[in-house]
Formats: structure tokens, sequence, C-alpha cells
């Protein structure tokens, strides 16, 4: 044999020890080259932006206003946000939401998180820019059913857009559909997670991962053959692919008019994806624990499966488990709020839009102070300025409230119009404590 297909010969067999598909792998897995993967998996220093659509301070503000803006849509109710909630990793919850109509939208909700990097935007990459990618859902008669003229009629009307959009594009002040459509994709490129402890990793911290999470690691790039697709620090290769799942949807096939690319998808990041369950395209899968076992066992069989998919892959239950404890460290310990995304206040009460009798911090997971005292007709603050998610749970005479999740910076207003004891609890701290009394206006 030549010398060269010498060299090939090695790198396939190379490649098949690495993903555990001949004997011994299994068995010993190869020691982690850890200098090698640590560069492999490192973030860059800042993101980029298109020649054409520069970011500044207006311009993101501009878009993160617009991305709350219920005015895109043709029932005045939805917007972006609605779909891509910043807690669920700008996605919803939920395996399809239900559209419009009332039924379930053919595709699941993809998070938004480091967008800036994409190649193809949508689950089937039909959209080239993000800049294209905000305006189809807005008109899309399932999702937003809004029109895109009328919307940019009633913006026009507001003298705060007005001005707002003077501030973002100076040299053109025009509410229009191109600027509409900078400025919301100017927004999702500040979208950028933050580090976790896998990048603490990545920088040199050794202590940064626990033997199961370092050796879940090592199965990843591994045996488990995960890093074929789940590559660099975003742990997507922007490509599509079969990855076997039981769907009719065809994908990126019929995007190509390529039937070879049938039942393609994006490869999804991992990046805070704890927070954004349940998973593939179709919401199918519902845990990272499923995620293994489908590629361990249930791929179904087809002339249109990826070629980056091993053949075979065999985990033992601790091995399914380290991976698992693995891509749980690419995700925050709670969810992140990027500072690009403006605070909530929710106010909750029949008076709580009154001007505040009391304020309380949420702080190092504490309420301070523990114990409030009121009167019928006043209204409490609760701040969270922790770094922290948290989440009210209030009960009490004739009131039973449970907030949103309130992220840093978020503010929950609740009015008093009843006299008595109430607790309030965060429920995702349960051991943060708050008493508050109401007694009877005089």
């Amino acid at each position: 044999m030549p010398r060269e297909g010498l060299a090939r010969a090695g790198r396939a067999l190379a490649s098949l020890v690495l993903a555990g598909l001949v004997g011994g792998a299994a068995d010993k897995p190869a020691p982690l080259d850890v200098e090698h993967w640590r560069k492999a998996f490192a973030r860059p220093d800042h993101a980029p932006t298109p020649a054409d659509n520069p970011a500044t301070p207006e311009k993101v503000a501009l878009g993160a206003g617009l991305f709350e803006d219920t005015r895109l849509s043709g029932s005045d109710n939805v917007a972006c946000s609605s779909c891509h909630q910043a807690d669920l990793a700008f996605s919803d919850g939920v395996d399809r939401h239900v559209g419009h109509d009332g039924q379930p939208l053919d595709r699941r909700t993809p998070p938004l998180w480091n967008l800036a990097w994409g190649l193809s935007f949508f689950w089937d990459g039909r959209a080239s820019s993000l800049e294209a990618q905000a305006m189809v859902p807005i008109e899309n008669e399932r999702e937003m059913a809004g029109n895109l003229q009328t919307a940019l009629r009633e913006l026009s009307a507001d003298p705060q857009m007005r001005k707002a959009f003077a501030e973002a594009f100076p040299d053109d002040p025009a509410i229009t559909q191109a600027n509409l459509a900078k400025a919301l994709a100017a927004f999702q490129r500040t979208l950028v997670s933050p580090e976790t402890r896998f990048d603490r990793w990545v920088k040199g911290d050794d202590k940064a991962l626990e033997p199961d999470e370092l050796a879940g690691f090592s199965l990843f790039v591994g045996k488990a053959g995960c890093v074929a697709c789940h590559q660099g620090w975003r742990f997507t290769d922007e490509a599509f692919h079969d990855i076997g799942l039981p769907s009719d949807d065809k994908g990126r096939g019929p995007v190509l008019g390529v039937s070879a690319a049938d039942h393609a998808f994006k490869t999804p990041s991992l990046r805070e994806r704890v927070w954004s369950a349940p998973y593939m395209h179709d919401g199918s899968i519902a845990s990272f624990d499923d995620v293994v076992n489908h590629y361990a066992e249930r791929v179904v069989k087809r002339p249109t499966l990826s070629a980056d998919l091993p053949q075979q892959i065999e985990l033992s239950a601790t091995e399914r488990a380290q991976l698992v404890a693995f891509l749980n460290t690419v995700s925050s310990d709670d969810p992140p709020r990027p500072a690009s995304l403006p605070a909530r206040t929710m106010a909750w009460g029949t008076n709580a839009d009154a001007v505040p009798a009391s304020s309380v911090s949420q702080k190092a997971r504490r309420f301070t102070p523990g114990a409030v005292i009121l009167k019928v007709g006043d209204a409490l603050r609760i701040l969270n300025d922790d770094t922290r998610v948290h989440n009210i749970r209030l009960d009490g005479p004739g009131k039973s409230f449970n907030s949103d999740a309130q992220n840093p910076g978020d503010t929950v207003t609740v009015g008093f119009d009843r006299p008595g004891h109430y607790d309030v609890i965060c429920g995702i701290h349960p051991e943060m404590r708050l008493s508050v009394d109401v007694a009877q206006a005089r």
C-alpha cells in the first residue's frame, strides 16, 4: 500500500479507536489529551458582528425592547420573548409551542444563546443571517401572525419608538423593516452564554470538574463519539445531521432540494441546555439521560443516517451517568440572564401599582428584612439584587401567588387588600423565608 494510503488507514483506525468501535477501547479508554482538548474548546474573546450592522448600545437597547414588544404580533399579545424565555435558555420549556390555530407547531422553539457565531438559522438552516431570521416568525401565521407593515405603522406612531430608532440609526432614523431586523439581530448577538465550570477547567483549573464529570468528558470526546458533531466552545459543528429520530419531518432535505439531506437538522449547541429541555427538533426527548439512551440504543437506521454517528456505542450504566454529569457542566448553576435584557417588573394584587410602602432585598439567598408589617392598601416591593435566579411564592388569607422566574434585577410588587399573616418563600431556594403581617387600615 502506498505511504499516503497507509496514512489514511492509520487515521481511520485512530478514529475508530476514539469512537470505541474496535477492540480494546471499551475496556481501557485512551488517556485524555488534556492540552489538545483545552485548546479545542477554548472560548473566543469577543463576539463577531457583520460590517453592515455594527453593534451600538443604542441599537442593542432598541432590539431588546422590540424583543419584548407585542405590537409585532397580529394579536398584540405575543412577543418574541413569549417563546424565547430568558430563564429557559431562550426557549419555552415545552416540546412544541401551541400556535395561533391551537395546534402544536411543527418544531421545537430553539434556544438563542451564542447565535452571533451561527452560519445559518432555524432547525433546517433556511435563514442565512440573524437579520433574515428575525423577520420570519413575525409574519408566520401560526407563530406571531403579525403584519410587518402594520407593526411598522404602530411603532412609527409612538414618540418613544421614533426617538429610540433615531438614536440607534442616526444616519437612517426611519422605522423600516431593515432597521427593525438589524436592531433585533444586534440584540440577539449579545446573548453570549457565561462561563461555566467546564470553561474554568478549559482555562487550566484542574479542580473545576469532579472525577465523574471529567470521565464523562473523556467519553464525550472518546468512545461515545459526541465530539464528531458537538465541536468547539459552542459544542456545534453548524452542520445538519440525520441522527435517527423516528420523525417524518424531512428537515434540511426540502430546503436544499437534496433527498440525501432528508431528516437532517442543525446540530444544537449544548450551552445552557440544562434549562432548555425537552430536546431535539421536535422536543421528543425529555432529559439528558434519554438523549444518551437514544444514541446508545434507539437510533433508527435509514440511508440518510449521518456518517458522523458511531455505528455502535456501548456504554455501561456508570458511563452513561458520567456522560450526563459532564453535559451538566456546560450550563450555569442558575439560568443566566444577559445584561442587555431589561429587568422585568412583575405585579400582583389589586393595589400592586401603589407606591411601595416597604422594600425587601433578596441578596445572598436571604430576604432582608425577614419580616415586614404593612396595612391594607399597601404594596410590597421585592427586588432580586442577588446573582441568582429567585421566585416568589406567597400564601395568606384569600391569596396565593407564584411568580415567574425572578432574574437578577427583576422586581416583584405585591398589593395587599386584606389583613392577616402572609408567608413568602423562594420556590427555588426554599430556605429563604419572609413574614408579612398586614393590619387593617384605620
